[in-house]
């Protein structure tokens, strides 16, 4: 194939806009492995990139996507061999690297890890950098002691993807599922994927007192700003939050007092630059661990030329789950 298919960002002084464009391959960016690209998906993030609501992208014209799944075409590392199914998620691709929203990208060779055994295109794009997230955070509770025996966990923006699969991995691990949604229309889903309880996080709308009722011993935090403050405020003694989003806002408006009075611990999620042996352990535990048809359940696919109209509804938060795209 010479020449390819792709989303391309432009901003200039006719302003910042999205569409379909052809590339050829001399366009793609330096990188050690050529990569066929078969599915991607739709993260809140790539919503951003495309409507141009946050600053994400940092070169232009751009590729967006930070997810993506293929076929190594062709290689100069001793790492992968042309036939291999490789995934990427995160490392600035998208941002200020050619993305994954194209029929083929290039890229180094460290970015990448292996396709899980049992684990299709398709399903490790529903997946996406949001489960992936997910089972970052779940597992950074668990190095960090929190277990389903101290009390509850919540997970905020409960419908969306990070939200969703979080649900359904501490579902499975155990834990009494709390899920704070602005969407209560979402309930049915939101029980059908793990939750036990559902709370409006309208609650969360004024700014919490330093120390607040205990009500939930973990959290996996996708909103950051005033809801992250009210979860940390309510934490139970030794505590942790695991914070991997600002779907909310950047801000944090809260005090020492959860930290100092509780021992509350404020775990950050990195899910862009997280090295390669947590990378690889993440994606074989949601191989192993996250149930397909949960999987399935919270999973809606778009065409590769819907992309563009699909990032208007995610920021405007009308979607739910995890979105595929197929690329090729």
């Amino acid at each position: 194939m010479t020449g390819f298919k792709a989303v391309r960002i432009d901003k200039d002084d006719a302003g910042y806009r999205a569409s379909m464009a052809r590339f050829e391959d001399a366009d793609l960016m330096e990188g050690d492995v050529t990569i066929r690209v078969s599915h991607s998906t739709l993260n809140y993030k790539d919503g951003l990139a495309i409507t141009g609501k946050s600053p994400v992208v940092r070169k232009f014209p751009m590729i967006p996507g930070i997810d993506f799944c293929g076929t190594v075409e062709h290689s100069s590392s001793a790492e992968f061999k042309a036939g291999d199914s490789v995934i990427l998620n995160g490392w600035g691709v998208g941002e200020g690297h050619f993305g994954g929203y194209a029929q083929r990208a290039r890229v180094k060779s460290d970015w990448l890890v292996p396709l899980p055994q049992g684990l299709s295109a398709p399903e490790a794009m529903a997946i996406g950098t949001a489960g992936y997230t997910s089972m970052l955070s779940l597992m950074a509770l668990e190095r960090h002691g929190v277990t389903p025996a101290m009390g509850p966990v919540i997970v905020t923006g409960a419908a969306g993807g990070v939200g969703s699969i979080a649900i359904a991995l501490l579902k499975r691990a155990g834990w009494h599922v709390i899920a704070s949604t602005r969407r209560m229309s979402e309930a049915d889903y939101l029980k059908n994927i793990g939750a036990d309880e559902i709370i409006d996080a309208q609650e969360f709308s004024s700014p919490p007192r330093p120390l607040m009722k205990e009500r939930w011993a973990a959290g996996v935090d996708a909103a950051g700003s005033l809801i992250l403050s009210h979860l940390l405020a309510a934490t139970k003694a030794n505590g942790a939050i695991a914070a991997c989003g600002l779907a909310q806002g950047m801000d944090l408006p809260t005090s020492v007092a959860p930290f100092i009075l509780r021992g509350v611990a404020l775990l950050g999620i990195d899910s862009v630059q997280c090295i390669k042996p947590r990378r690889i352990e993440a994606w074989q535990r949601l191989a192993k661990e996250l149930d397909r048809k949960k999987l399935a359940a919270i999973t809606t696919c778009v065409s590769f030329d819907g992309i563009i109209d699909a990032a208007q509804e995610i920021v405007a938060g009308r979607t739910r789950g995890r979105i595929v795209v197929k690329i090729d």
